[in-house]
């Protein structure tokens, strides 16, 4: 406890974030390396410490705190120890999303997906990244992938892939999945925004047929 308490300390002092997608200061414009023996660490206190500090910055809104520094530098270390786990990546890149520091984020998620590019887990968070950015081609794409590999029952991706076939204009593509995350969580304000969907289907129906009819006369 005493050498990870050690550790933390001296990335609070030097105000850096070190991680294995890429590396990048916190505060200033320096960029630190600190050697630490991996090997000496217990694995079992730094993926305990890491979830602690993790949930704290995502409550604290992305903001470069103690917290959110903590949380990057614990799971830079575990990242580096073990880049075969796909959770260290995944964990990093969604931290990274909340502080808004993009380019760290896709680097930590196109890591996640190398090594597994088929975990729908890695695909809606990289779907989330794109969506927030009102990159919503990317983010279906991701959202897509994830619901094909695992997540065709899962209420953020239905809701989201919906969402985006709305803002599209594909209204029935956007009944389908959105009637689909109603099954799953039925609430009052999606299905309010289910009635908007289908109103807008109506109206949408009502003008290809009137201009199939046109068409037919002409």
């Amino acid at each position: 406890m005493r050498q990870l308490i050690k550790i933390l300390s001296a990335f609070f002092i030097l105000g850096i974030i070190q991680q294995g997608c890429f590396s990048a200061p916190l505060k200033g414009g320096l960029e630190y390396q600190i050697p630490i023996e991996y090997k000496n660490l217990n694995q079992e206190e730094l993926e305990t410490r890491a979830k602690l500090y993790y949930g704290l910055a995502l409550k604290a809104g992305g903001v470069l705190n103690e917290e959110m520094s903590a949380a990057l530098n614990l799971y830079n270390i575990l990242n580096r120890k073990n880049p075969d786990n796909i959770i260290y990546p995944i964990r990093l890149g969604i931290l990274y999303d909340a502080a808004g520091l993009d380019k760290y984020a896709r680097g930590c998620f196109s890591q996640a997906l190398g090594i597994d590019k088929n975990s729908a887990e890695a695909c809606f968070y990289y779907g989330e990244f794109y969506y927030r950015r009102n990159l919503f081609k990317k983010a279906l794409k991701m959202y897509q992938r994830a619901y094909k590999n695992g997540y065709s029952r899962h209420y953020d991706t239905l809701y989201r892939i919906g969402d985006i076939y709305e803002k599209f204009g594909d209204t029935e593509a956007s009944l389908k999945y959105l009637k689909q995350a109603s099954e799953l969580n039925p609430n009052s304000e999606l299905d309010k925004k289910i009635m908007n969907v289908e109103n807008a289907n109506k109206i949408n129906q009502e003008y290809y047929s009137d201009t199939r009819i046109r068409l037919i006369e002409k």
